[in-house]
Order: C-alpha cells, then structure tokens, then sequence
C-alpha cells in the first residue's frame, strides 16, 4: 500500500479510512493524500483531534463532547475550567506541531456502547454523545495517550497533519440547546500542503478587508441595535437607496415576464401554519402569539397568503400558469449564535413568487425560472451551479407524488443540456428544489435563489382550477426566489464588489465637490438634474480643505467624484474622477448626463 493512501471510497460512496479498510476494501477507490474533497474531509476530522489532544495537554481537565468536519473547516465543543480566547490559539497550534512531529499513529478499536459507558462514567459529555448512538458498538481512535469516542475516518499518522491554521474561539450551546450549558468551541482549516493554505489565508484576508459588516458601516448602509433586538437589522438612507434600486430592477424584470404583483399579511393564525404544515415541520423556527383567544404566526414563509390570493376566484385552465410575486417580509426564529449581519437574521425580505401551472407546464415555466436566474447573475457578474435537492427525513407528501416532482426538475434541465448536483436529502418539507449556489469574486460559494415544485400545498388547502373538459383539477404551485432574500444578496453583493458598486444600483452615484462656496449652487443644478434623472448625488461642500473633501468622497467608493471650480461653471461643464477606469477627464455637463442615463439603462433585466 503507497505511503499517501489515507483512505478509501467502498461501493457505497463512504469514506473508509486505512485503520478500518481491511479486505473489505480491496477494488476500492484509492484516497490519497490531496487536497481533494474526500481527502481534505479526512484530513480535517484528524486535524480536530490533534487539536483536542493539544488541548488535553495543555489544559488536562477539558472535557470533549463533538468535533465534525464542516464547509469551514472543523471544530470540536470542550469544556474546560480555564477561560479561552483567541490568544490561546497561537498556544494551542504550537502544542498541536509538537504532537505532529511526534509521528503519533493514530489507531482504532471497537467496544460495546456498554463497556463505553462504564469507560467514561465520569465524563458526561462522552456521556451525552453515547446517548445518541444507536448501535451496540462503538469505535474509539487514539493517539499518544489521548483517545476519544469517533466514526472516523482518519488518517494513519499524526505526521500527515502539518498544514492547519485555528480561526476562531466561539461559544456554543451543548447539542445546540439554548437551555442547556454554553461550552466552548474552536474552529480550524487544515489542508495537505503548504501552499494551499497559504492562499487560503490570502483568501481570508481580502474576505476580511470585503466584509459586509465593517463595510456596511463605513459606507453608511445598514445598522443593529441590540436594544431593539437582535438579528433584526435597520436600513440607513443609503442602504435603503441601494436596496430600492435593486427593488424596482427586479419589480420591472417581473413585470416583463407576466408576473403579477401582490400582498399577503405579516401574520396569520395558527390553524393555517397547521394545514400547510409549517406548524409542525417549522414550528421551532415561528414566532407566535395570542390574539383574541387564538393563536396566530408570524408568517416564515409568503406561499399560504399566494394561496388564499389564488383561492378567492375562480380560475381556469386558460389563467395557467398564474405568476404572483411579492417582496414579502418573513420572520424567523433563528438561534442567536448563528445570526450573521445580513446573512443571517431574523427578518428579512424574499423576492419570492408562486407559479400556479398545470403538470405539463412545470418544464416550461421551470426552464423560464432559470433563464430569469441566468439573467439576473450575469448583470451582477456571479458565476454559478444549480442543484436538484431531494426528499428530506421530514417531509409531507407520498413518495410517488415527490418521485414525480424530483424527476420533472431533472427532465427541465436535462433536455436543455443544463448541469446539475444532486443534494440527496435537503429538499424543502413540501416537495423537491433547484437550489442556485453562486460563486464571489473571491471564489466563494454562496446558496441564494431556488425553484421548488409543490403537489402538497395545493391538496392541503383544496387549491383547484377549471380544466378544458370543465372538471376541477390541482394546479401545481411552483414556489421561486431569484436572490434569495434582499438581506443576503445585498451582503453578497458588498463583499463581491467589495462596497464598489455597480453605477445602476450604487446608493450614491455621484459626489459633487465645489472647490470653494461660490461653486456650491452649480453644484446643486446639476444634483437636481441628476435627480429628475433618478439619479442619487450628494454634494460635499462642508468647511475642510478642498483635498479633505475629496479623500472623503473617493472612501465612499462611488462611481464618481465630479470636481467643480470656476472653469466648469463658467463652460457648463464638469472635471470627471472616474473611480472604475481610474481615469480623470472632463465632459460638457449635457454629454455627461447623457452618460449617466446611458448607464443606468444597462441595469435592466
């Protein structure tokens, strides 16, 4: 067996690490140590105990519970008598090079849950995890004198893990139970080679410099206030600009394509969240109050009030398919510890519409979804991957009815030569999803619009329309949302353009600089004329330096900062500083109004 096998993938499609494989595993696939997806999974769950076996050393009375691969990297809970923060990490990453040059082998052996129990009687986070393993028998792995209770897989020996970085100290809930206790969680990145995670470091670092958050501030978009509640963010005047823009682009794009528009509540009573299912499937994540003796939800999710739109007339085969759409604002009840700036909130606004069709039109309408998706992110310049997800444990529906609805996805993009993932397992409660996962600037993956096809709500709620042969039959509702959520986009959008954005929808357009009081009404003509172009500038006239003011403007990150002196009031014209061309010019006034108007029309979807 070569040195750099780590692993293996049986006929099944699971990872098989080398202490495990045995014969079962001759004519298996080889996983060698790479950076390859498989190989970095193994990689990194290995990286999670040497980091947990550091930590032993360093603090021996620490007590483990889980420590999973996730898309960041890794992490592992612990409790420990000591208080951690990210100063220790420099520590505990030296102690985790100290065990690696030790060449530890890393080796497994199974006991019974029974005998384990006894083993760890004192600890009760090992306690806890047993609980939730279902077999008779568990596997430990151990290295040097640290073992602890894991599946696997890893690898052979300590000396494969060199390359790991540790990110982050956070709290975190004990089985993710609010009311339980808060232990203490690290998150680490491992990779097979140096290089790579160098350039992820690079990575990291222009994510930073790119963040929503410190940019959100320093360009005056958005803000919280923990007083008024958490996850529940407030749109200043220019985020609120930025935000209407990309409203009225997609409103337009959606009135183009024949979608209606309307308006549901906020809020609904209970008995309706329990016919749709959300009651029982997504209670946890309600909000939910008393309102006259009955209870009533905040509405997660805009489909029950399209529903009840649908409802209130009769409609025929010749009204199919039926498009509403609305910018529906939705709550949430997402756990603290998870909530993120825009990216995770507790409220939010969906660009969200339902199709109502019959079965023979899901593939048409299903393939103008898509182009309406194609659309959308080549103006905003994101590649991107779709992918078809299917049933989930929690579910409603018969399987025959998701059979049909998974395959009609499948043929839409099939017979058009469009490629697809497969996420066995994460369709939405009521039926099969296209989810579209777009890829930054940075190379990051972001999951933003999806196209869900839906028997179940239609039956629940006795939703019918009059056929060609004048008997009622189901429609199919087809539930859409191109971004996603306003909130997430607009997050996405200021990372990928780094606060640099777009002429068409950027909160501010224009910065007009007088270069000294006398200037400041020309100044002002042209703002109002720029505005009746809707057209958003503001004028930086206060009383600083002329190079102040400018240095001012240019950290705004707008398209562009006009100069104006004595020669463009006297000719009527304007001195350019074009921040995407890195180019300085100057235009009579009319020609470039003429350009901005140019501009804002290359907006259009």
């Amino acid at each position: 067996m070569s040195e750099n096998i780590i692993g293996y993938i049986n006929d099944r499609g699971e990872l098989v690490d080398t202490q495990s494989a045995g014969d079962s595993c001759e004519g298996c696939r080889e996983i060698f140590f790479d950076n390859s997806p498989e190989a970095l999974e193994i990689i990194r769950h290995s990286t999670a105990h040497l980091m947990a076996q550091a930590i032993r050393e360093l603090y021996p009375d620490a007590q483990f519970f889980v420590g999973p691969v996730v898309d960041e990297g890794f992490y592992y809970d612990f409790r420990t008598s000591e208080k951690i923060g990210e100063e220790d990490l420099k520590k505990i990453e030296k102690k985790m090079k100290e065990l690696v040059k030790k060449k530890l082998p890393i080796e497994k052996y199974e006991i019974s849950k029974a005998e384990a129990v006894e083993k760890f009687k004192n600890d009760d986070l090992k306690q806890a995890v047993l609980k939730n393993i279902p077999s008779e028998t568990v596997s430990i792995y151990r290295q040097g004198d640290f073992e602890d209770l894991c599946r696997g897989p890893h690898v052979p020996n300590t000396r494969f893990l060199h390359n790991f970085k540790l990110t982050r100290v956070a709290g975190a809930y004990l089985g993710g139970d609010e009311n339980a206790e808060m232990l203490t969680r690290i998150y680490g990145i491992a990779f097979a080679d140096k290089e790579s995670l160098k350039k992820w470091q690079q990575m990291m670092e222009e994510a930073k410099r790119r963040d929503h958050r410190k940019l959100g501030t320093e360009l005056e978009l958005f803000m919280f206030n923990e007083e008024a509640g958490a996850g529940l963010p407030f749109w200043l005047p220019k985020g609120a600009r930025l935000r209407s823009k990309l409203e009225q682009i997609l409103w337009r794009s959606h009135r183009r394509r024949g979608y209606e528009p309307v308006r549901g509540p906020e809020i609904l009573k209970a008995d309706m969240w329990r016919t749709s299912g959300h009651y029982a499937c997504y209670g946890e994540n309600m909000y939910l109050t008393e309102i006259d003796g009955q209870e009533y939800g905040l509405k997660p999710m805009n489909c029950i009030g399209h529903i009840l739109i649908f409802k209130n007339s009769t409609k025929s085969y010749r009204d199919l398919p039926l498009k509403y759409f609305e910018y529906g604002v939705v709550h949430r009840h997402e756990k603290s510890g998870v909530l993120h700036g825009l990216l995770r909130v507790r409220e939010f606004t969906q660009d969200d519409a339902h199709i109502f069709c019959t079965p023979e039109q899901i593939k048409p309408v299903v393939l103008e979804v898509v182009e309406f998706v194609d659309a959308v992110m080549k103006k905003f310049g994101f590649e991107y991957t779709m992918e078809i997800s299917t049933k989930p444990e929690k579910a409603i529906g018969d399987d025959e009815v998701w059979e049909v609805a998974t395959q009609a996805l499948k043929d839409a993009l099939d017979e058009n030569g469009l490629e697809y993932g497969i996420d066995e397992g994460g369709g939405a409660f009521y039926g099969p999803k296209i989810d579209v996962k777009i890829t930054d600037a940075i190379g990051r993956k972001w999951q933003c619009g999806t196209v869900q096809v839906d028997f179940n709500l239609p039956e629940r709620f006795d939703v019918e329309y009059v056929a060609e042969d004048n008997t009622r039959k189901r429609p199919v509702m087809i539930h859409r949302a191109i971004l996603g959520s306003f909130e997430r986009f607009i997050a996405i959008l200021t990372e990928h353009y780094a606060g640099e954005f777009p002429f068409f929808i950027a909160p501010t357009q224009v910065i007009f600089v007088p270069i000294a009081a006398e200037h400041t009404a020309y100044a002002k003509e042209l703002a109002e004329a720029l505005m009746e172009r809707e057209i958003d500038s503001e004028i930086y006239d206060r009383n600083d330096s002329l190079n102040k003011r400018i240095r001012l403007a240019e950290k705004q990150k707008v398209p562009y900062v006009v100069i104006v002196g004595d020669e463009e009031v006297k000719n009527r014209s304007v001195a350019v500083r074009d921040r995407r061309k890195k180019e300085q010019y100057n235009l009579s006034a009319d020609d470039f109004m003429l350009q901005l108007s140019k501009e804002l029309q290359e907006g259009k979807i």
